[in-house]
């Protein structure tokens, strides 16, 4: 049985790639032999996580990009292209939350900015690669959802609303795309001890409610999103398509 998780050849793009889990997925393609483009909205932050990538073995380049602009995520796409050659994997990780309480106290530029980043951002940079991936043969399509898709918390109702839409946009893709050989898979982590959740797993409360529900009794590490990430990237996960995986310890059980 030959089952190969070498990304060798692949042209990989992670958004939201300066740190946290998309700087760790970033780092493990690279490593799995993918040319890796890191991509956030300051240069100067992914060049470093790019410079590092290369310096540990890899290849890599750093591109800014704000996956809420349009023409950011036209540019991305176009460089990444012509630095590369075509896009293969795309890793929708960017995110955006700048928000946190009931939906009547969200008000429409705040709603505007969350579905700019967290749904249209993955919807068009996946309408673009969708077009180097069917030259090239095939792609694969992983979006960084969230348990919150599956069932919202208090506080980040639209956040959730988005989150959830990404999910059944990934199924979308997944059911148009099969017949190009391009595959399209959502992964829903649970509370990942990164910057950006930092507000809820620093709270005492918010970890006490968690840990009595969550079957693991630890915090999710921005590494255990990884191993998942590059099956679904690779040929060993070629089969998979249009599915739900979820990374959190256990708590949606």
């Amino acid at each position: 049985m030959n089952i190969s998780y070498n990304l060798e050849g692949k042209v990989a793009i992670v958004t939201g790639a300066s740190k946290g889990i998309g700087e760790a997925i970033a780092e493990s393609l690279a490593e799995a032999g993918a040319k890796v483009v890191v991509s956030s909205r300051k240069q100067d932050q992914v060049d470093e996580v790019a410079k590092r990538l290369t310096e540990n073995g890899g290849e890599a380049i750093g591109i800014a990009a704000n996956v809420g602009n349009t023409e950011d995520v036209e540019n991305l796409i176009e460089k990444t292209i012509a630095h590369f050659g075509g896009v293969d994997i795309l890793i929708n990780n960017a995110a955006t939350n700048p928000v946190f309480g009931p939906v009547t106290d969200t008000d429409l530029s705040a709603f505007d900015k969350i579905m700019d980043v967290n749904l249209k951002g993955p919807f068009y940079l996946s309408q673009l690669a969708f077009k180097s991936m069917k030259a090239r043969g095939g792609g694969s399509i992983v979006n960084i959802s969230s348990v919150e898709g599956l069932s919202p918390g208090f506080g980040l109702g639209v956040y959730s609303v988005s989150k959830s839409a990404l999910i059944m946009l990934t199924k979308v893709m997944a059911k148009e795309w099969g017949g190009y050989n391009i595959r399209a898979n959502v992964i829903c982590p649970g509370l990942i001890k990164t910057k950006f959740s930092e507000a809820l797993w620093n709270n005492d409360k918010t970890m006490d409610m968690v840990m009595r529900k969550q079957p693991i009794k630890r915090i999710g590490q921005v590494e255990d999103l990884v191993g998942l990430t590059l099956l679904l990237s690779s040929d060993a996960g070629s089969y998979s398509t249009g599915s739900v995986f979820t990374v959190d310890g256990g708590l949606t059980i």
